[in-house]
Formats: C-alpha cells, structure tokens, sequence
C-alpha cells in the first residue's frame, strides 16, 4: 500500500501485486537481490513490544490508552488460525456491526478496493471511544524520547494509519451506519524514552486520508493494465533470469529514489532508470519534461543541440542553470 500509493504511476508494481508475485524473490531472480524491510532484530523488539502490551486482555495497553481501570471486552479475531481470510473478515463485520461488541478489537481484518483488487489489511487494533466513535491504534516499537519521534517514521506510520480509518469508514459503510463514526484522529503508542513503558499519542491523519484517496483514485485498473501487455507475459519465478527481465521490462516503471525505501523492486528498477532524469529524483523529472535522459539535459544545456517545442522550456532552463554554474565557479559559460 505504501507503495502503491506513494507512486500510483507505476504500472510495474501494479501489475505485480496484482499477480500476487514473491517482489523479494523476483529481485533476487533477475540478480539484484535486496535488504529490503526491517531486521530480525527490530521484528523482534517490535513483536515483544506488541505482546507486552497485549496480554492479559490489553491491560497494559488500556492503562496507556487511558480507559478507566474496569473491566471492558477485548475480542482477539487473530485468536484463531484455520480461519481463512473472508472469514476473519465476516466476524469483523459482524463485531463492528454490534453496538455492543468488545472496547478492544485485535488483529481485525478490513477490505481496500486498490486499482481495481481486493486487499485485505490489517490494523494492530481497534479501540472503541467512550464516545461511541471508533478509533485505529497502531503500535510501534520505534521510541518518543522527549516527547519527540523520528519524523519519517511518524509520517509512514501516519500514512498506514490513514489507510486503515479510510477502509474502516467503507465497512461502515457496508453496513449502513455513519463513516463519520471512525475517528480522523489514530492513536500511535510507542515506547517511552529508554524503557518499553508504553506512551499513547493521537495523530490527526485528514491530511494523509486526503492524500490517499487522490492517489487511489488515480491509479489505473489492474485489468486494464493487465490487457494491454503481451499474451506470453509471465512472472513465474521458475523461468530463466534473462526471461522474467523482459517480462520486467515490457511494463512500464516509474522510478524515483524513494522507492528505495518502500519497493523491493527499487534496486532492479535504479540499475534500469540510470543515466536517466527519473534517476535524479521526482522534482528533477518533473522539471525537465519531455527530456528523458541525462546526456540530452548536457546537451541542450550546452547548446549542442536545439530543442524541440516541448523542450524549449526546460532547455531554457537548464541553460540558465549551466550559465550560473559557470559564473559560481570561474569557468567560461557553455
């Protein structure tokens, strides 16, 4: 989702997920294997962290929510693990749907409609508010240290976050009760300082869900996608690395170096873009439009070939560009 929705232009990760591909394996398989995704042992931290704060009910985990000290229900839908997904889903429906269900819903499971395919997503937790509102917590096991937070990581778990409130207002929905009725605001809880006592902080996710629903909006159906490609297109990883490259290749990417930090693909994909404008970054592609490689903004920056009437404003550009450098540096202008 992160990805998806970071870079809705991306065809190729479109498609992929669509396929339900193995993007980790496939990397590999094509030679560019990464180190994508967290380290066994902040999976680990971050596990212990979870069950901490979960067992006995959520005690611990009400105390720092603030609920009052008496008993309220707490309802793990993760407790049983033959249940299939729709499942799962269906006994969510069925709690959220219950004006008495539980205070406390755990390991819940939500449907998003992505570029036209069902997801399954799944919060850390669901607290109902004295107030009749329901609200996501997400719990993380990076540390508030002063009452301050990496910002990256509060903005990503932010985005997740929204992700979450946005496919819980569509059960609703569903179900014919208010979207209303899901809080904008999440609860982040996270570790204190030093320790792993847990310390609850409401985040106000409007502008992420804004941002989100654009950006879902705008991403073309995986169906569409999916006609337009050759017949013989195939992503079984049991193929040779030179065939699943062609594959990789007959579906158009978007690079641009953050999604390093949320694609496994990102390393296939940054050997493909290089010596090209994506490579440099969004902010630079989006400046030189029209002009796709490296070596033609050389060029029209120099004025070893002229521009096209798409290019005329960008050269210009990067005209002026080449002649302050020269100045900065002494040197005489292109």
């Amino acid at each position: 989702m992160a990805a998806l929705t970071s870079n809705p232009g991306c065809n190729r990760r479109a498609v992929l997920d669509a396929a339900g591909i193995d993007k980790p394996k496939l990397s590999e398989r094509v030679g560019f294997p990464g180190q994508f995704g967290q380290s066994r042992f902040a999976l680990a931290r971050g596990n212990g962290f979870e069950a901490m704060l979960k067992a006995d009910e959520g005690a611990l985990l009400l105390t720092a929510l603030g609920y009052p000290a008496l008993k309220v229900g707490y309802d793990d839908l993760g407790a049983d693990a033959d249940e299939t997904l729709a499942q799962r889903h269906a006994r969510t429906r069925e709690l959220l749907g219950d004006e008495a269900g539980a205070a406390l819903i755990d390991h819940p499971l939500l449907m998003l409609d992505v570029a036209g395919q069902t997801v399954f997503l799944e919060p850390d937790l669901i607290a109902f508010q004295r107030a009749g509102r329901l609200q996501v917590v997400e719990i993380k096991s990076f540390a508030i240290i002063d009452g301050q937070a990496d910002s990256a990581k509060v903005s990503a778990a932010a985005t997740q976050a929204a992700v979450y409130v946005l496919a819980l207002r569509n059960l609703l929905s569903s179900l014919g009760q208010d979207p209303g009725l899901v809080s904008h605001e999440v609860v982040l809880v996270c570790p204190e300082n030093f320790s792993f006592s847990p310390v609850a902080v409401v985040l106000d996710v409007r502008k992420q869900l804004a941002t989100l629903r654009r950006q879902l909006a705008r991403m073309a159906s995986a169906a569409t996608l999916v006609a337009a490609l050759p017949p013989d297109t195939s992503f079984d990883l049991a193929l040779p690395p030179e065939t699943l490259a062609n594959a990789l290749a007959g579906v158009s990417a978007r690079y641009a170096p953050e999604c390093l930090s949320a694609c496994e693909l990102a390393s296939y994909c940054r050997n493909e873009a290089a010596g090209t404008t994506a490579a440099l970054g969004r902010p630079v592609r989006d400046a030189l439009g029209g002009i796709a490689t490296v070596e033609e903004a050389l060029a029209l920056a120099g004025g070893a070939r002229p521009a096209n009437e798409d290019q005329a404003e960008a050269a210009a550009l990067l005209r002026t560009a080449a002649r302050l450098r020269a100045e900065a540096l002494g040197a005489p202008p292109p």
